[in-house]
């Protein structure tokens, strides 16, 4: 969840094309107290990420014709330009940057006082980061953190988007002692002049509270902070992200904001704010219920959330 959010309760991005017939795969988001967990999550093992689905015209290349019989010559030709056709389709993406930020960090809970340190957003003054949300640690299990969660679903995501030809740039890989704080997130997206920035988190809300809802971000201008050029390109990439990830993972949009639409416009995140680039914030589920706890503890949610996730994107950058 974003560090910022409104809730009360506290809360603790190439792949070689393997197979152009494997259909969409399976994943999803984890801060705070508790054991922290490696990043790779409860049985992050248990399912390789899958490549994007291709079409149905990416089967097996078909084998060069053995004589020069005009049919076969014909036939081979065919094969082999739907071939090309199918590969062409897999790298939609070559040439697009898309910049992947994972929620929080699993290090920020031992550095307190450094993502206490406030920062400017524009409009205000918030602080760096923050340790994020988790799972309730039940039955002798250790709570999930948000920032494991995180990091896993963006890892899987990172690889079905080079799958298909993107450039995939991380915030972060848990490879610093905290952050990076939420205005240089926001400024890796834009020195990257990404064509899309998906922050992925989970949410720390009231049991009961379930769902995944997109935020996007409000109309903002105000010191460094000008969204005016983003709001509409944000807004279709979350409609997108929204479509998708209904769809791959089986989950509803929340049904504790946003109206059934899995929208929620917000003008305080640092992250949305200080961006020069489309880009959203992605809260996969809550942690804090039992039932998305479930989910979110799962690889192969995870798998369909990362999924559903870069189906989103994808949709996005070729529409």
């Amino acid at each position: 969840m974003p560090y910022d959010h409104r809730n009360p309760v506290p809360r603790s991005v190439p792949a070689a094309l393997a197979a152009l017939v494997c259909s969409a795969a399976l994943a999803g988001c984890g801060g705070a107290s508790g054991a922290a967990q490696g990043s790779g999550g409860p049985a992050a093992g248990t399912t390789a990420p899958a490549p994007p689905s291709a079409s149905a015209s990416g089967s097996a290349p078909a084998s060069a014709p053995a004589s020069g019989s005009g049919a076969a010559a014909t036939a081979g030709t065919s094969g082999q330009d739907r071939t090309r056709a199918a590969t062409a389709a897999d790298r939609s993406l070559a040439g697009r940057t898309v910049v992947v930020d994972p929620g929080h960090n699993p290090g920020n809970f031992r550095h307190g006082r450094e993502i206490a340190a406030k920062v400017d957003i524009g409009t205000a003054r918030k602080e760096c980061d923050t340790t994020g949300t988790s799972t309730n640690a039940t039955g002798g299990r250790a709570a999930y953190t948000e920032a494991a969660f995180t990091l896993d679903v963006s890892h899987r995501l990172r690889k079905l988007l080079e799958a298909r030809g993107a450039e995939v740039v991380l915030t972060h890989d848990a490879d610093r002692p905290y952050g990076p704080c939420i205005d240089e997130r926001a400024r890796i997206g834009n020195a990257a002049e990404a064509d899309a920035v998906v922050s992925v988190h989970a949410d720390g809300s009231a049991a009961g509270n379930r769902g995944f809802h997109v935020i996007v971000p409000a109309k903002v201008r105000g010191g460094s902070a000008d969204t005016g050029p983003i709001v509409a390109p944000s807004r279709a990439l979350g409609e997108d992200v929204v479509t998708a990830f209904r769809r791959t993972t089986g989950t509803s949009p929340a049904n504790y904001l946003g109206g059934g639409t899995g929208l929620d416009v917000r003008s305080d995140l640092g992250g949305l704010n200080l961006s020069t680039v489309p880009k959203v914030f992605v809260e996969c589920g809550n942690m804090r219920d039992p039932k998305d706890a479930a989910l979110l503890t799962s690889g192969v949610w995870r798998q369909k959330a990362a999924q559903g996730l870069a189906d989103g994107i994808v949709t996005y950058l070729e529409g």
